[in-house]
């Protein structure tokens, strides 16, 4: 269900409380603000841009995937460029990582005097390297040319992360855990804890135990998904076998149900949707799910406190 507010439609879900300002509010103290900034998959979609989430905690903004059109969604959330503190990635499939130039050399213009830091599975180190040697003409015109752009903003800081903790800073830790996206390894997840509360951002995967694992506990978890028939319809010259390859590396609604139902969040949300316009997700989910979820959209905004609270924002 959702009421306006102010302009701001308000999806309240499992308490869901209303907030009761007219732009999304702040992050509480203590707690999480979750933003997904793209909903996406590789299919051009003016709704539903790459795959990218924000995570604020404390003063602290780390960014998950760097999909298409990412600059134009953190624009829109009013988050300054300088302030992203870390990227973190999933995989190193292309609707993931394609905007990670803009993103990179846009926050360096905007302001970005320290290096721009990177965690992702093996081959992020040398994808990061090349990029600065693709970019390297415009570097050195802004570096030490014309603008005079401080040198250690456009520094690339990247390393590549297996399962694990790989990050800890103010009281936020970052566990990378694997999951099973088909051929495609490695792939990672993320879950971030601060403050007691935590997400779980499952990345691109198909069913996946070592999700379930490592969302022991979380108060919401962010799925990927896909309905097969909707994309089949979508994309009737595809092949139904070349779909069920596809599908071999994704999750469908109803195994997404059976992930809910083990991990008990206090929200799921899907992200990553294909197709971009696959509509009965909830009702399939339903078959093996009853419990609090949300189809996410561009923008939408997640606190994560004592309660839960879900915003929509009017693209």
């Amino acid at each position: 269900m959702t009421e306006p507010i102010g302009g701001v439609l308000v999806s309240i879900s499992t308490i869901i409380q209303k907030a009761p300002q007219k732009s999304v509010p702040p992050a509480p103290a203590q707690g999480l603000k979750v933003t997904i900034l793209g909903t996406g998959s590789p299919a051009p979609s003016m709704d539903r841009f790459g795959p990218s989430i924000l995570v604020e905690a404390g003063k602290q903004k780390l960014l998950f995937d760097c999909g298409r059109g990412v600059t134009q969604r953190i624009e829109q959330n009013k988050v300054p460029f300088a302030e992203v503190d870390a990227l973190f990635l999933t995989h190193l499939h292309s609707d993931h990582v394609v905007g990670i130039p803009d993103l990179w050399l846009t926050g360096w213009i905007r302001g970005r005097t320290i290096p721009f830091r990177v965690w992702g599975p093996a081959g992020t180190r040398e994808m990061m390297a090349h990029l600065e040697q693709a970019y390297q003409f415009d570097i050195h015109m802004r570096r030490d040319v014309d603008e005079k752009l401080p040198s250690q903003g456009v520094v690339v800081l990247a390393k590549d992360v297996e399962q694990g903790v790989v990050y800890e800073n103010g009281g936020i830790k970052v566990t990378a855990f694997a999951v099973d996206h088909g051929p495609v390894k490695p792939a990672l997840g993320y879950r971030v804890d601060f403050a007691g509360h935590s997400v779980v951002l499952s990345g691109d995967t198909r069913y996946s135990d070592n999700l379930v694992r490592f969302s022991e506990g979380a108060d919401v978890l962010i799925q990927e998904v896909m309905d097969l028939d909707a994309f089949h319809l979508k994309n009737p010259s595809v092949s139904r076998e070349r779909v069920q390859t596809i599908l071999a590396h994704h999750t469908t609604p109803e195994q997404a149900g059976t992930v809910f139902a083990r991990v008990k969040p206090k929200l799921a949300v899907y992200s990553h949707i294909v197709p971009p316009d696959a509509s009965d997700l909830i009702t399939l989910t339903r078959k093996t799910y009853s419990g609090p979820l949300e189809v996410g959209e561009d923008l939408m905004s997640i606190e994560i406190g004592d309660k839960v609270v879900v915003s929509r924002h009017n693209l």
